[in-house]
């Protein structure tokens, strides 16, 4: 199950198994920026419609994002996250939308993370804030405010790449006014399958990426 549900986690890990370890390289701070692709696995997600109680749920997948970050100190990094998940909401309990609409979910985030000393492995907390855009196939997008919280560990087999680990919640705040799944044009004629009770949405992911820095 795990490797079935965890390739890039496990291939990170086989890669970083495989690296020329060194703790003198490790130790090295002397980069001002970093630049990390990665790809995950995320899951969860729900939100219920107001009055029936009706349930949209998101199908798990894959994710997949780019880190931008500037380092402040040898324990902190200011961040730029964005990253998207293509996904499924089933909405089989929705009268008049259909068993299933395509959703894809993309979040910019800024933030920051503090890292815990260490030499070649060194954990760390991450906490950004921004926003998530819902782009549901043939239907209106919407945009919300979104905010994370993670951990994780920076594995550094040399002082140039390295490899990322990590945990991360994802929460986006849903108003209580706002409505999703909408067609607002002709020839379906205007309408939303969703009026939302406002709540947090959350989403848990794991991912694994190799950190460039420069």
């Amino acid at each position: 199950m795990f490797t079935t549900r965890y390739p890039v986690a496990m291939l990170m890990l086989s890669l970083a198994a495989a690296l020329p370890w060194s703790d003198a390289q490790a130790q090295a701070d002397e980069y001002r920026f970093a630049l990390t692709p990665y790809g995950g696995y995320r899951f969860g997600g729900e939100f219920r419609q107001i009055d029936t109680d009706a349930v949209a749920e998101l199908d798990e997948s894959a994710s997949f994002g780019l880190i931008f970050s500037g380092r402040e100190s040898s324990n902190t990094n200011w961040e730029v996250m964005y990253t998207n998940q293509s996904t499924s909401v089933d909405t089989t309990e929705v009268p008049g939308v259909g068993p299933s609409t395509d959703l894809d979910i993309r979040f910019l985030q800024l933030g920051g993370t503090y890292e815990f000393d260490g030499n070649v492995a060194r954990p760390y907390v991450a906490a950004t804030f921004g926003g998530a855009r819902f782009e549901p196939d043939g239907l209106d997008d919407d945009t919300f405010w979104a905010f994370t919280f993670g951990t994780g560990l920076h594995f550094r087999p040399t002082e140039r790449i390295g490899i990322r680990l990590e945990a991360r919640a994802w929460a986006t705040v849903l108003d209580s006014d706002s409505k999703l799944l909408c067609v607002s044009a002709p020839p379906a004629g205007a309408g939303c399958g969703f009026s939302i009770e406002g709540d947090v949405m959350w989403q848990i992911e794991t991912f694994a990426g190799v950190t460039f820095r420069f």
